[in-house]
């Protein structure tokens, strides 16, 4: 078992992995930004170092800072959690080449899977069907043949993309060069490859994928298929395991697709397989996330498995403590993703300080955050603050669930995309399970701003007379100590009060 391991990334998900190194007897090294040094993820490490200012660049990003910090904290490993190094391939090799072991698959499955046109060539030649695209594109006149065969609308991808950048639709001929510039900007600042390939759009599909974790014994083990169509600009809102689209069937030939994907790149760790339904169901490979998803508690929520505890028995380099058919997928789950952003103004960031939280509770709810009271959200990084999961016996008590925990989670002091959240958990299409991509465009709307707007009134009155509670019950308390403990506080007001009534009634008697 390590003896010690850093956490190169912040917010819940560094809490996250902090918390299940606790569990298994692993001590937590934690690094932070300027803007993080009173974050709660610094507050639960047994070690936490600065590693730079506000901007990512200058401290999550700085491969060679956190480098310095592990081999003087003297770790065992880094978890690179997600975003930031985590799908950094040279990142991975540092690691390797200074002794320390990068919880996360092989420099080579990454350099292999995160280059998408590479990762696609390698699917197709192992049987596996593709969505519809081209190579690499070397010049404007071969994307524009290349767009002809595909045929519009298609997408301008970046090869080395994730995270919604480096994508530009275009529906003719006429836009295409204007989205190879934009995109190819896009790609170079967010990932410094300015390489782009052109993918078919196919618009009305499901993006479903598939759970994979793998040791280095040679097994390889899916654990069921995610519902992740609720996106925004390619980026995911709202995940749910199983899929409504998903019958025994089709789950078993995805997650037979997804094993051999993990075989032919001869992966280790955890990753993600993903692909698009199409309206017959028919499945076409999409990409791989060599990383740990935003969105694995659902995961964890209708199988039981512990995936970062998982992550770190492998990467140890044990056998994976189960095979295929130990996995059995019991109940629903679904994950909101809670960001600070403003969903009835273009869903812009909410930066400032979370005046008071209140996070919801009770039967089969799990909130992975790291808020608190007084916490500052910068505008340095993505705005996600945390994620709700709930799990129900089936879709429907999961849905209610998740309506009655949102309704509960109180943050004051910034924007959330709350409200939105709500909005889709009251619509008749996501009851139905009636989804694909184009979800929100079709049915997100701002006409329940008023309404929502006065809830978020009566928000804030609830939330200074908790306030206003507490500081009377802290005044209460000091006002105790001071005369000897409440008990004899208490006493002394029931005596003042009779001692007062007293007083009166003899009033009342001499003026009668």
């Amino acid at each position: 078992m390590f003896r010690k391991l850093l956490v190169a990334n912040r917010g819940e998900i560094a809490l996250r992995v902090l918390r299940s190194c606790r569990d298994l007897g692993i001590a937590g090294v934690a690094v932070y930004s300027e803007v993080d040094r009173d974050s709660l993820h610094v507050r639960h490490a047994d070690e936490a170092y600065l590693i730079g200012p506000g901007p990512a660049s200058e401290s999550y990003l700085n491969a060679a800072k956190i480098l310095e910090v592990a081999k003087k904290a003297r770790v065992d490993a880094i978890h690179p959690g997600y975003g930031f190094l985590a799908e950094n391939a040279d990142f991975a090799q540092a690691c390797r080449e200074n002794g320390i072991t990068f919880v996360g698959p092989s420099p080579e499955a990454i350099r292999l899977l995160g280059d998408k046109i590479k990762a696609r060539r390698l699917m197709s030649e192992a049987g596996i069907q593709v969505v519809p695209g081209s190579k690499e594109l070397a010049t404007t006149n071969m994307a524009a043949l290349a767009a002809h065969r595909i045929g519009y609308p298609l997408l301008v991808k970046a090869a080395a993309g994730g995270g919604g950048k480096g994508i530009r639709a275009v529906y003719r001929a006429e836009e295409l060069p204007m989205a190879l510039e934009v995109a190819g900007r896009e790609a170079g600042s967010a990932f410094g490859n300015g390489a782009l390939y052109l993918e078919k759009f196919l618009e009305t599909v499901r993006h479903v994928e598939v759970q994979i974790i793998a040791d280095y014994h040679g097994n390889v083990v899916a654990l069921g298929e995610r519902e992740c169509s609720i996106q925004r600009r390619y980026q995911k809102m709202i995940e749910e395991s199983p899929s409504t689209a998903v019958d025994e069937a089709l789950r078993q030939r995805l997650m037979e697709m997804a094993v051999r994907a993990g075989e032919v790149a001869d992966y280790a760790n955890v990753g993600t397989i993903e692909f698009l339904l199409d309206e017959e169901g028919n499945p076409s490979f999409l990409e791989v996330n060599t990383r740990l998803q935003v969105e694995h508690p659902v995961t964890e929520l209708v199988t039981g498995v512990d995936l970062v505890a998982d992550q770190l028995l492998v990467a140890e380099g044990e056998p994976l403590p189960y095979r295929q058919e130990d996995i059995k997928m019991r109940g629903w789950a679904i994950e909101c993703r809670i960001a600070a952003e403003d969903p009835f103004n273009e869903f812009l960031p909410s930066v400032g300080r979370v005046s008071f939280v209140s996070e919801p509770g009770g039967p089969g709810v799990r909130v992975d955050s790291a808020l608190y009271d007084g916490a500052y959200i910068p505008h340095y990084y993505d705005p996600l603050i945390a994620k709700l999961s709930v799990r129900g016996r089936d879709r429907a008590e999961a849905i209610r669930r998740m309506r009655r925990a949102l309704r509960e989670f109180k943050i004051v002091g910034i924007s959330t995309n709350i409200p939105f959240h709500l909005q889709v958990m009251d619509n008749v299409h996501f009851i139905a399970g009636t989804l694909d991509t184009g979800f929100v465009e079709k049915h997100f709307r701002l006409d329940q701003q008023e309404e929502l707007e006065n809830e978020e009134i009566a928000l804030v009155a609830a939330s200074l007379l908790a306030h206003s509670k507490r500081k009377e019950a802290r005044t209460s308390s000091a006002q105790a100590s001071r005369s000897g403990g409440p008990w004899r506080l208490q006493s002394r007001r029931t005596g003042l009060r009779e001692r007062d009534w007293g007083m009166r009634r003899m009033a009342w008697r001499k003026s009668t």
